[in-house]
């Protein structure tokens, strides 16, 4: 049991480092935020069915009673990836990944309407000092309109992905994780496709490799394990541990994008770091 717990919190440790080169990547393509989230919900939705086809997946929804939830998670997600790619282009990947990352709180508060978890005042307080890290994480905040929109955008991105992983939350003991993930990536993709006949999209031959690298690693892998570690993790305990993303994203984002961290992203990092080794500790007692 130890060992697979720990197993378990690695897969959902990958997931999180893969998720956050979204951050590095939303800022540095350039092309408009629609275009991006259709080639990477499009292409990841492609990737994601090729990979069941491999392993023989079952792709069907097994009940008429899930298409609705499935359905709302996948717009959901589109909402999330669209709002938080906004996000990061109004501002920088340090400030867009923050101000996303309040998704952890939100989570652990609505939790119990959604699950039949009790409320948990161990997640609060754990989410309220992953906030408090937040906050000394942030560079120092200058709101100029585009960094306003560029927090509230990032607001908006964090209530959407909360939701979402609530309502997918119920369907992780019946399906797969990679299939729900095609699923909802599919959506997505159906949805937004109108805006490829109205949007300017001349600049993708330059920029199709770095859109292939978010389909594939950050949609496809990094989506699918961290639907998958659901499985062992309840959507707070996940949730809490993937707010290691921000310091994963701007690690990256100093190494490949010149955004240089300041002393106070150390001392948030660290005080989320040392959050999400409480939770971790925690869930492996529970």
């Amino acid at each position: 049991m130890k060992n697979q717990h720990t197993s378990h919190l690695l897969i959902l440790t990958l997931a999180t480092l893969l998720i956050s080169t979204s951050g590095a990547l939303g800022r540095f393509i350039d092309l408009p935020t629609t275009i991006i989230i259709w080639w990477r919900a499009a292409l990841g939705a492609l990737f994601l069915y090729l990979y069941c086809r491999h392993k023989k997946l079952n792709l069907k929804i097994r009940s008429r009673s899930d298409l609705p939830t499935i359905v709302i998670g996948g717009l959901l997600l589109g909402s999330h990836w669209v709002t938080y790619f906004y996000a990061l282009k109004l501002s920088n990947v340090a400030l867009g990944m923050l101000s996303m990352f309040t998704f952890p709180v939100i989570t652990a508060l609505l939790e119990p309407f959604f699950t039949k978890s009790k409320f948990n005042p161990i997640h609060v307080l754990l989410a309220i000092l992953v906030l408090i890290g937040i906050y000394i994480l942030a560079p120092e905040f200058n709101f100029e309109s585009s960094h306003v929109k560029g927090i509230l955008f990032g607001l908006f991105s964090a209530v959407c992905y909360a939701l979402r992983n609530l309502i997918l939350k119920r369907h992780v003991a019946t399906y797969n994780g990679t299939v729900l993930m095609m699923q909802q990536a599919l959506i997505i993709s159906i949805v937004l496709l109108p805006a490829m006949f109205f949007l300017d999209s001349s600049n993708i031959k330059t920029q199709f490799p770095y859109i292939i690298i978010l389909a594939l690693v950050t949609t496809a892998i990094g989506h699918s394990l961290f639907i998958k570690s659901l499985k062992y993790f309840s959507v707070s305990t996940a949730s809490i541990i993937g707010t290691t993303q921000p310091i994963f994203g701007i690690i990256i984002a100093f190494f490949f994008l010149n955004e240089i961290p300041t002393l106070n992203t150390f001392i948030g990092g660290s005080l989320i770091l040392a959050t999400v080794i409480i939770e971790s500790i925690r869930s492996k007692k529970g």
